[in-house]
């Protein structure tokens, strides 16, 4: 049987679980097909949500998560979903390990819930709700290289059957998003950075994702904050150094929002 390949995909808007847009049913095949490759369902799942922000490192150990609405305006069935996947403190334990390993200063959390960065994509995925999650979050006051070390020290996970997921946007300014209008033309600046993101994957230029912040066209202007890149260098870091990273999915939803979906081996 395979690895699970560590992946990066774009949530998008929380009505994503409802409405049958491309990107929706690309994730909901995703699981599947991830699934028969290896030859088996993950053991774990590993979600670093951008939706989690905090000043260190911190892993969710509740057995037992509860649900978390972080979002507004949206249809009445989003706040009745319930996705009852039970967390697994025993891995979130060994995730916590593997970070002071590393010298990634780390704390437990025992509260937290599944925010939608986690429960949206993965109720699409995984609908059944059978297989354990553990949350990780984001530093959005911290740099690119302290991400990519945090998905190296992850990375030992996926031995053990682990699927480790950032769950991200590859673009991310609401400023600019054309609500109601899902299928709204991309403009040049979110084209231009999106494509150059995937060449820079596709070719497997570590340094220039780890860069893009200066080195991408419009990076500022498609994320005027990092916290839904973030992920993305997760799971990059939790994939081969060596190895390139693959499309799974293109596409971009409310003129602004690039759905792409990433595996690295």
């Amino acid at each position: 049987m395979s690895l699970f390949p560590s992946v990066f995909i774009s949530h998008g808007s929380p009505a994503i679980l409802l409405e049958p847009t491309p990107s929706h049913h690309a994730l909901l095949g995703l699981g599947a097909s991830l699934s028969e490759a290896a030859g088996r369902l993950p053991s774990v799942i590993v979600s670093v949500t951008a939706h989690w922000e905090t000043a260190e490192a911190t892993v969710s150990t509740a057995a037992n998560p509860p649900m978390i609405y972080d979002f507004w305006g949206f249809p009445k069935p989003l706040y009745e979903a319930v996705y009852p996947a039970p967390g697994q403190p025993e891995v979130a334990r060994r995730a916590i390990s593997l970070l002071q390993q590393a010298g990634v200063a780390v704390r437990a959390d025992g509260q937290r819930g599944y925010d939608h960065g986690t429960w949206i994509p993965l109720a699409l995925m995984f609908p059944q709700a059978t297989i354990p999650v553990v949350q990780v979050s984001v530093q959005s006051g911290r740099n690119a290289a302290h991400h990519w070390a945090v998905g190296r020290a992850l990375r030992a996970l996926r031995e053990d059957g682990a699927l480790i997921i950032g769950s991200g946007s590859l673009t991310h300014n609401l400023r600019a998003v054309h609500w109601g209008n899902v299928d709204a033309p991309a403009p040049d600046w979110v084209e231009s950075f999106g494509n150059w993101i995937e060449d820079a994957v596709v070719a497997g230029e570590w340094e220039k994702i780890r860069d893009h912040w200066h080195e991408a066209p419009f990076a500022a202007r498609n994320h005027p904050s990092p916290e839904h890149f973030l992920p993305l260098l997760v799971a990059a870091g939790a994939g081969s150094d060596q190895g390139q990273g693959t499309v799974l999915h293109r596409g971009t939803e409310l003129g602004v929002l690039r759905m792409d979906a990433y595996a690295f081996s």
